[in-house]
């Protein structure tokens, strides 16, 4: 498996600061940076013993990227300086799913051992600021809304659990729907409160919430498991990664809730998704040891050619 996650700061790129990290395949026991603009490839860290890379995540600003290990670790690192700042255990199992909050330094974490973790990586990481529990089994997914007010977390209880920042200690809503595990989720950039949520194998469908009233907004059956999601930030529109049995990707307008494109080529399940700073591309990975690169959305119409700041390879495929 790949683990790669992109910089996304908004402007003051630097060509160190563009990079990409990824993992080792089957071991994943290194991790490395990708400079996009050169394609050098810078080892971060590697992993002793039997531990191994489980979650990474690029801080709002892009200067810092928080990994979470299979031990139940948690490292913070200073790339530009390739410098280690914080490690802690601050889970007793794997950490499977990392979120900074969008507005402050704290990094939330999710794990094995059932327990939301709320770090701050200026101070001493194995002393959380607060914990969060709800989950009956793996906390399998976390991710800030882009105010920064409220986390979603999805278990492999099948649940999908709303966090309000003031009282991170008890979810605030709770969704029932799903019947497999929740990994996949996506906060609108577009519409305050608006959250989409895919489930596993056995689930396989996409479901949109509106958490300012607490009501589904609606869901289709994808027809396989859904493993990522991102939302578009030049267009209101919703990507989406699968596995069994289809392995694609597809394309989602939402009023209403239909699919517009399905990009087809890897071989297993898509597991990773990110999105280019532009807002214009996103790159896959999946099982079959391949990233894939495909331009799925326009131009910001506010953006100069001159400010665009993904140039690595022209798309072959252009889904408009």
């Amino acid at each position: 498996f790949f683990f790669f996650f992109f910089f996304q700061a908004e402007d003051g790129i630097r060509d160190v600061e563009r990079s990409r990290g990824l993992g080792d395949v089957y071991k994943r026991q290194s991790l490395y940076l990708w400079v996009a603009s050169s394609s050098k490839v810078i080892k971060l860290q590697e992993f002793t013993g039997s531990d191994s890379v489980a979650s990474v995540a690029w801080s709002p600003g892009g200067n810092l990227l928080a990994v979470g290990s299979s031990k139940g670790f948690v490292h913070v690192w200073d790339c530009a300086v390739s410098k280690e700042l914080a490690k802690s255990r601050v889970h007793g199992s794997r950490v499977g799913s990392i979120s900074w909050h969008p507005r402050s330094p704290m990094v939330s974490t999710g794990s094995r051992d059932r327990a939301i973790v709320h770090s701050d990586p200026r101070s001493r990481m194995d002393t959380p600021v607060y914990k969060s529990l709800g989950h009956k089994q793996e906390v399998c997914g976390v991710r800030w809304s882009p105010d920064g007010q409220h986390l979603s977390s999805g278990g492999n209880d099948n649940k999908v659990l709303i966090w309000n920042k003031d009282k991170i200690n008890h979810s605030c809503l709770k969704f029932n729907e799903h019947k497999a595990a929740v990994k996949a989720m996506a906060w609108s950039t577009h519409q305050n409160g608006l959250l989409a949520t895919g489930g596993g194998t056995t689930d396989r469908c996409l479901k949109l919430w509106d958490i300012t009233t607490g009501q589904s907004k609606g869901g289709v059956d994808t027809g396989s498991q859904v493993c990522n999601m991102i939302w578009g930030i030049n267009s209101n529109e919703l990507v989406t990664t699968h596995g069994y049995s289809s392995n694609h990707v597809a394309i989602w307008q939402l009023s209403p809730l239909k699919c517009i494109a399905k990009l087809t080529g890897h071989l297993s399940r898509v597991v990773y998704l990110t999105m280019s700073p532009d807002g214009q591309s996103v790159v896959t990975g999946s099982g079959d040891e391949t990233l894939r690169f495909w331009q799925v959305f326009p131009p910001n119409k506010y953006q100069s050619k001159k400010e665009e700041l993904w140039e690595v390879y022209p798309s072959q495929f252009d889904v408009r």
